[in-house]
Formats: C-alpha cells, structure tokens, sequence
C-alpha cells in the first residue's frame, strides 16, 4: 500500500460539484482506497479553459491504496462528465 495525493477539480456549479464528489468517493473506496483525509480547496480561477470552463472547484484527497488499483479508477473518473481533470501524486 501507497499514498497518494489525487487531486480534482469538478465543474463550478454546486449541485454538480457535490453529485462528483459523492462519486469519486464511492468509487475511491470501492477500489479499496483507504481515505485519510478529504481538503476543500474550493472555487478558483484556472490557467487556461478546460471544457469550455474558466473556473474550477478543486478537491484534495489523501489516499492509501496499492498501484495497481489506479489504472481502473482513472478510467473511470476520464468517464465523468463533471470531473473536469484530475492528478493523482506518490507521497514520500
């Protein structure tokens, strides 16, 4: 098992941000991901448009999970609609 940072960030709107959340969480645990902590990062202007967006709302998890159960969980997040990108980092 390993830890990681993934980091998101989810369209604006609130209802859209809360629904993807929700998900991502689901799917985090149902892959086995042991969930440390959860960051709001909140609302930010981004560098450059992503999907026709200029601003996204960023989320921070710190998870612990074993490397090969990240190939089918970034599949899937590339499948929602709300997840405008997503990173996730080996922590030391």
């Amino acid at each position: 098992m390993r830890k990681y940072e993934a980091t998101f960030i989810f369209e604006p709107e609130e209802e859209v941000f809360k629904t993807n959340k929700e998900t991502v969480t689901k799917e985090l645990e149902k892959a086995g991901a042991k969930l440390l902590s959860t960051t709001d990062m909140g609302e930010r202007e981004l560098a450059y448009e992503i999907k026709k967006k200029s601003k996204g709302h960023y989320l921070l998890f710190e998870i612990e999970t074993n490397p090969e159960s990240l190939k089918p969980l970034e599949k899937t997040f590339k499948l929602q609609a709300g997840i405008l990108k997503y990173l996730f980092v080996k922590k030391n």
